[in-house]
C-alpha cells in the first residue's frame, strides 16, 4: 500500500490554509500546515520532505520569495515542487526564474489548484 502524497500549505490566511487542506484532505493528501517561511523552514527541518509545498508569496515575517530562496539553497529541501500562489495580477513575471512548479492567481479556484498538485505529483513520479 503506497502513502498518500504529504502536501505542505505555507499561507499567513488562516481561513484560507485551513479550506485549502480540507480540500486536499478530502482528496486523500496528508496536509501540513506553516504560517509563514519561517514556519515552513522548522517544519522542514523537523520532518521529512512533502511531496509538494504550496506556497503563498505574499506573507509577514518571511514572505514567499525569501522562503524559495533559502530553500533553493538547501540541498536537502531543493527538489521539492513548489506550487506558488499570490494576489498580485502579475503572478507570472514576479514568478519567472524563480523555478516554480507553477503559479496562480489569487483568489484560488480549487478546481485550477487540485489540476496544479496533480500536474506536479505526476511529473515528478
Amino acid at each position: 500500500m503506497s502513502r498518500a502524497p504529504t502536501i505542505l500549505v505555507v499561507d499567513d490566511d488562516e481561513p484560507l490554509r485551513t479550506s485549502i487542506a480540507e480540500v486536499l484532505e478530502d482528496e486523500g493528501y496528508v496536509v501540513r500546515h506553516a504560517a509563514n517561511g519561517m514556519q515552513a523552514l522548522a517544519d522542514l527541518a523537523a520532518s521529512d520532505a512533502p511531496s509538494v509545498i504550496l506556497l503563498d508569496l505574499r506573507m509577514p515575517l518571511m514572505d514567499g520569495f525569501e522562503f524559495r530562496a533559502r530553500q533553493l539553497k538547501d540541498a536537502r529541501i531543493a527538489r521539492i515542487p513548489v506550487i506558488a500562489f499570490t494576489a498580485d495580477g502579475s503572478v507570472e513575471a514576479r514568478t519567472r526564474g524563480m523555478g516554480f512548479a507553477h503559479a496562480l492567481k489569487k483568489p484560488l479556484r480549487l478546481d485550477e489548484l487540485l489540476r496544479a498538485v496533480q500536474g506536479v505529483l505526476a511529473h515528478a513520479a
